[in-house]
């Protein structure tokens, strides 16, 4: 895709994700793999109302070359591609059931447990949480990167989650699964459930 095509288009999903109630204000923001580097959404910026001209571009270092100052959470987004060279798009949300659910208190029970197929095929079977960090600290990145060895998708501890996917379309499409995820885990906290079985499980990861 040309460059100035995929900037349209992260600006295209990007409202598409603001009128859809998955980010309000100036939350959430997403990055993009070009040649040369990064598109990544300008800091304090709206996913609603983003200027395809003034998208931020970082070069394969990370250096700001081009448009507004990058989001100052441009640290989770660099842990996600480096941790997992093959992804070519990431996206941060603070959608409400995803948010609720990293404000839950400390469980052993994994956050989210593989409860529909589309989680598993979308996302795998275990969604780590990575403990709260004030937003743009530093801190955060190392721990980050150790999470999404493991996984395309991270919960952040009273923040929202992180999701990277080979394609802007696919992180956004992955990043509405697990908000719709953490809405079903929460609808059915305290029931009996029955999750997949490894089993199931195993099926739908190698099919």
């Amino acid at each position: 895709m040309k460059f100035l095509e995929t900037r349209e288009e992260l600006v295209n999903l990007a409202a598409s994700l603001f009128h859809r109630g998955y980010s309000v204000g100036s939350a959430g923001n997403i990055s993009v793999r070009v040649a040369d580097g990064y598109l990544m959404t300008p800091t304090n910026s709206s996913l609603g109302r983003l200027d395809a001209g003034r998208l931020s571009f970082l070069d394969s270092a990370w250096n700001h070359v081009s448009g507004d100052a990058p989001s100052k959470e441009v640290v989770m987004h660099r842990a996600m591609y480096q941790a997992r060279p093959d992804i070519g798009a990431v996206v941060h949300l603070h959608s409400t059931h995803v948010t609720a659910l990293s404000c839950l208190a400390p469980s052993e029970e994994p956050l989210l447990q593989p409860h529909t197929p589309y989680l598993v095929m979308r996302l795998g079977e275990y969604i780590p949480l990575v403990p709260y960090y004030k937003p743009g600290d530093p801190n955060m990145e190392s721990d980050i990167f150790e999470a999404a060895k493991e996984a395309k998708a991270i919960i952040l501890g009273n923040h929202g989650s992180i999701v990277a996917g080979q394609t802007l379309v696919n992180a956004v499409d992955s990043a509405e699964e697990l908000e719709v995820s953490a809405e079903i885990a929460l609808l059915l906290r305290g029931r009996d459930t029955r999750p997949l079985s490894p089993a199931e499980v195993h099926a739908l990861m190698n099919s």
